[in-house]
């Protein structure tokens, strides 16, 4: 009897355990570069639908202040992995190799009893660690007929990218070990220059005319940092290689092309987007407006399949039933220019390229058409994903997870009204100064450093544009004093030493 009752409590032990596992959520992180919230209809805009990016928001939640602390790619993608600074990560700077060797949080999903993977873009300059399962492509990867690296080998997989790392991911989904929980990153190519549109999109938005922002022709008045920038649609845009006129479809990212796909591109930007440019005789003003036009029709359009890809998989989790145990993410590596400015890229503290999209769905837990104003970090992307998996945060994860914004939690109250920013690379490739600031809910405070030495002031309530650098003003002394005081307790927090030695010399 004695030995029955062991055996049963043990059974109880194990059905109770198996039971727990199958309650922890899977978790599909879609993770797309350089898409813009200004180029998201959930998010207000104008320029284009994207039902798909918005259905996740309308089952669950939008964040309208999620920002990141380095808008660059790969560092991007080492905090998401770290829950870290890119001072503390290691790594500051794209084109770099990235120390996989250092704790990741999937790794930490991984050895609690989840199923992990990543597939699609990585761009770290190593081979992912942490993952069952990865399927990566090459640096920054191709539009189209792109080289996808596994575990022992390189494959160049026919076809469009966006298309491609979604028929990986239902592949996976379908064939993973279905007794363990799972943890996803989808690893977006799109939207990233030099903006090739799948052949169904091509031409897409052809019939519209965008409007140019507010900030198009931006003098950078009192903006040391944005005069001396090198990433302009008038002067830095480039007509053969990003806007494809007259483009060498013999070599390079078209070298590589199918027959029909060349033929494709060839009837499309040739034979139509060429020769009109070449009728028009254009120069001044209206080459950059037409350049711009250009840019946002090839933009929008490569982001076209980006959203349908991710119908596709939300489509995958509702007929599969995985969706009700399933908390999706779709957010990109940082924000980016859609001609703010005169602008494309990213890099500065300022808005457009500081926020990035983040919208997530989470049966159960979050009401559906939830909106989150708070400031959230991509520090905090790492320790959300743990804890949602019931997996206890590391104490030396920087970012806090944000799980109570998400189900409207008492403990949100205490959530940071600050947010600590620092950019590295510089001089190439945009010749965009290096900096560090202060972003509360109101005001963004920030200094460059280096060959510029200046210091910037924006009030986001009465110039959310920001182009009246209220800096020097002695009106704004007292502001000015208070902010660098919390900047410098930020520094101190975050251990960001390199910054504290600077801010000690200004």
């Amino acid at each position: 009897m004695k030995y029955l009752k062991k055996a049963w409590g043990l059974l109880l032990l194990l059905a109770t355990n198996s039971y727990a596992q199958q309650q922890r959520p899977n978790i599909i992180f879609i993770f797309s570069d350089d898409h813009a919230y200004q180029a998201i209809s959930a998010y207000g805009s104008k320029l284009v639908q994207t039902p798909n990016i918005d259905r996740i928001a309308k089952q669950g939640a939008i964040f309208k202040n999620a920002l990141v602390t380095n808008s660059i790619c790969g560092p991007s993608r080492a905090t998401l992995l770290t829950g870290k600074y890119s001072h503390i990560n290691g790594y500051t700077l794209n084109e770099k190799k990235f120390d996989v060797e250092q704790q990741l949080f999937p790794a930490l999903l991984q050895q609690n009893g989840y199923q992990t993977a990543w597939i699609g873009k990585w761009h770290l300059g190593n081979l992912p660690k942490g993952f069952d399962y990865w399927r990566i492509l090459n640096s920054q990867g191709q539009y189209f007929n792109p080289d996808i690296i596994g575990p022992g080998d390189t494959t160049r997989m026919p076809g469009y990218v966006t298309n491609i790392i979604t028929s990986l991911s239902l592949n996976w989904l379908n064939n993973r070990d279905t007794s363990k929980p799972f943890f996803l990153v989808v690893g977006e190519k799109a939207t990233h220059r030099e903006w090739l549109p799948d052949i169904q999109d091509l031409g897409a938005y052809d019939n519209k005319t965008f409007p140019l922002p507010p900030t198009f022709k931006d003098k950078y008045k009192n903006r040391l940092a944005a005069q001396n920038q090198d990433m302009t649609i008038d002067k830095t845009m480039r007509l053969k290689e990003d806007l494809k006129v007259h483009a060498n479809y013999e070599k390079g990212i078209y070298g590589r092309f199918s027959p029909e796909q060349k033929k494709a591109y060839i009837d499309y930007y040739e034979n139509k987007i060429s020769k009109e440019f070449d009728a028009l005789h254009l120069s001044g003003d209206a080459l950059v407006e037409w350049k711009y036009q250009r840019y946002l029709k090839d933009y929008l359009a490569t982001a076209k399949s980006l959203d349908r890809n991710i119908g596709q998989l939300l489509d995958y989790l509702d007929k599969s039933g995985l969706s009700k145990n399933t908390v999706v993410v779709y957010a990109s590596d940082q924000g980016f220019y859609l001609g703010e400015h005169g602008w494309f890229d990213k890099r500065f503290i300022y808005e457009e390229s500081l926020r990035t999209p983040f919208v997530i769905k989470y049966p159960g837990v979050v009401k559906p058409g939830t909106t989150i104003n708070q400031l959230m970090l991509n520090i905090d992307w790492a320790p959300t994903f743990l804890q949602m998996a019931g997996v206890k945060v590391p104490a030396d994860i920087q970012g806090t997870s944000f799980l109570p914004l998400l189900k409207n939690d008492p403990a949100k109250a205490n959530w940071r009204k600050e947010a600590y920013y620092h950019y590295y690379e510089f001089p190439e490739p945009h010749h965009v100064y290096p900096h560090f600031g202060i972003r509360t809910e109101r005001y963004t405070l920030v200094h460059f450093y280096g060959e510029s030495n200046s210091w910037e002031l924006y009030d986001l309530q009465q110039d959310p544009h920001e182009v009246n650098n209220l800096y020097g003003q002695k009106k704004y002394e007292a502001l000015i004093a208070g902010l660098k005081d919390k900047m410098k307790k930020l520094m101190i927090t975050y251990k960001d030493t390199e910054a504290l030695k600077i801010l000690a010399q200004d």
